[in-house]
């Protein structure tokens, strides 16, 4: 589900869901990264044998209603695991909190023990501000929420924390190359029964509880790299509130006293472009 690269502890835990962790490989003891799985390509054709029409159809349903919303809030508690080279594994957590109101309006507070991070777009300026360093960039940017994750994935390397929900119910959707897929009941979580499902996608596996009944919202996401023996795990829990009550005001940025702008840095790939 989640397919960003891990630029940081709290970028990697962020990533976490969506909506798409990064792959974990093993790190020494030092290491300040935590890896988080994201689902690969694979060559290997799908077995419709073990795809379950229905669990595609569920995902769909899913991202269709997602796109339905207009203004919602998100708080999301992500948490990661970090693999040492002896096989130990360490668990780091993060939070985040999105507020969106769609097509073109988003601010995500992203924080963790280790870094903070907020990024403001109101449709036409996107600011990425560290509060620790006061630090900030802009630049203008005149698209939607999902474009908007995206271009900042690829041009630079930012990731806004489970990105996949603005792209579930989209082309963009991240249905491609599942091997298998099946529904694995229902569980409570948080108190909301929720419908179960796992898929399994190149070398990551992952599972799904969406909520049962006319508002299937995403409520746990659990991420698997098959690829290392260890097989560590990503877990992201999402709160909705589709009635939130924030002002325009929160999607506009206003450097506090002693902030120092920096530019956004495109990745060296796209340097040259």
């Amino acid at each position: 589900m989640a397919r960003l690269p891990a630029l940081s502890l709290l970028v990697v835990l962020m990533a976490a869901c969506s909506s798409t962790p990064p792959p974990a490989t093993r790190s020494s003891a030092s290491s300040t990264t935590t890896p988080a799985a994201t689902p690969a390509t694979t060559t290997a054709a799908p077995d419709a044998r073990l795809v379950d029409p229905a669990v595609i159809q569920a995902l769909k349903a899913m991202g269709s209603y997602l796109q339905t919303l207009k203004r919602y809030a998100v708080a999301i508690d992500l948490s990661g695991e970090r693999v040492l080279a002896d096989g130990e594994k360490l668990q780091h957590t993060a939070t985040a909190d999105l507020q969106v109101s769609a097509p073109n309006k988003l601010r995500a507070q992203m924080r963790s023990a280790r870094s903070q991070r907020d990024l403001i777009f109101d449709g036409r300026t996107v600011t990425l501000y560290q509060p620790q360093q006061k630090y900030y960039s802009q630049a203008e940017f005149a698209e939607t929420n999902a474009v908007l994750v995206e271009r900042l994935r690829q041009r630079y390397g930012v990731e806004i924390p489970s990105a996949d929900l603005f792209l579930w119910g989209t082309s963009a959707a991240p249905l491609d190359n599942i091997q298998s897929a099946m529904n694995a009941g229902q569980d409570f979580v948080g108190g909301t029964l929720c419908d179960h499902y796992a898929i399994r996608q190149g070398d990551f596996d992952w599972q799904i509880w969406i909520a049962a009944g006319d508002r299937p919202l995403p409520c746990k996401l659990v991420i698997t790299n098959r690829a290392d023996e260890a097989r560590p795990q990503s877990v992201t829990l999402y709160r909705w509130n589709l009635n939130p009550k924030f002002g325009n005001s929160v999607f506009t940025f206003t450097p506090p006293k002693g902030a120092t702008e920096a530019k956004f840095v495109p990745l060296k790939t796209q340097q040259s472009q």
